[in-house]
């Protein structure tokens, strides 16, 4: 258990039906492992669990079965409180406080004593870029300097996990690169991340593992640079007769004619080059030769739609 920051075993969360007697199953028989010192995507669409799993996790509410484990203790465990920090996608603050203020007012409540308090709440302030912003009242503050403020907060308490909801949700792509960049640089200092987004282009650059949630299951989870694999390269050539089609499905492509205009989808598997070479022996020119990553959104979509299974 001490190698996991977090661990489910069959956890099950059923809601009583407002509008009939059969419960609602949020989270179904989830089980989950998140090593410690990575950065864990968790995915789905609106209403897959990701937020009843996530009360679960700080103890906000409990199981209807199975277990949870966070930081090898029982979810909720008091003790966890000071090695964990949770970063809500709209979080509160008191809008009259300035940054510093606010910062302060969370490091009495941890605890922190002087000097190590106003050092703390400076070196954070910096940290997170707002240190010329430090004596403005938050209600002055952007989207992305409310984001900032909040992950600053989250680490008051030099956590060993956090628990990131939507953290670059409804931020300008400067602020979205800052946000990344201090997320991989805590990855670098040995803490564990689990980010539940929507943002999957920025799920995809900075997690390790994802899972993927759909109706209360898990349908997806593994390693991203495995779940991405079998890209997929685009060939056009004009001027090509049809003879060269069936050769080139037998290699597995995907091939289209119009007019001796060519368009292949073939497998990232080595065999572009034979393609080319069936092109040209036919007489054909090869005018383009793209490759074509899968993608985080590419494997979110299949999922959901197709209804896969891990």
């Amino acid at each position: 258990m001490s190698d996991y920051a977090i661990k489910t075993v069959n956890l099950t969360k059923r809601y009583s039906g407002l509008w009939s007697k059969t419960p609602v199953e949020a989270v179904k028989k989830l089980n989950l492992e998140v090593h410690r010192g990575e950065i864990f995507g968790f995915l789905g669409p609106n209403g897959a669990g990701k937020t009843t799993t996530i009360k679960v996790l700080l103890g906000i509410i409990y199981p209807t079965e199975g277990e949870a484990y966070v930081l090898g203790k029982p979810a909720g465990d008091p003790s966890n409180h000071y090695n964990l920090s949770y970063l809500p996608e709209n979080p509160y603050f008191y809008d009259y406080m300035t940054g510093e203020e606010i910062l302060t007012f969370y490091a009495r409540l941890f605890g922190i004593p002087e000097p190590d308090r106003t050092k703390r709440v400076r070196e954070l302030l910096d940290r997170v870029g707002l240190s010329r912003a430090a004596n403005q009242p938050i209600r002055t503050y952007s989207k992305g300097m409310q984001q900032r403020i909040g992950l600053a907060q989250c680490l008051l308490n030099d956590p060993q996990l956090l628990i990131l909801d939507e953290p670059t949700a409804g931020l300008d792509p400067i602020a979205h690169i800052d946000i990344r960049d201090m997320i991989l640089d805590l990855r670098a200092q040995g803490k564990t991340l689990f980010i539940s987004s929507h943002q999957l282009s920025d799920v995809e650059r900075v997690c390790d593992r994802v899972a993927i949630l759909n109706r209360g299951e898990m349908v997806k989870l593994g390693k991203l640079e495995e779940l991405l694999s079998g890209g997929h390269v685009e060939l056009i050539a004009e001027k090509v007769n049809e003879g060269v089609l069936e050769p080139i499905r037998n290699l597995g492509g995907r091939a289209s004619l119009h007019d001796g205009r060519l368009i292949v989808e073939q497998p990232d598997d080595g065999t572009i080059d034979r393609v080319i070479d069936l092109v040209r022996s036919s007489g054909g020119h090869v005018i383009s030769v793209k490759p074509y990553r899968r993608t985080l959104e590419d494997l979110f979509v299949e999922t959901i739609q197709g209804g896969n299974r891990q």
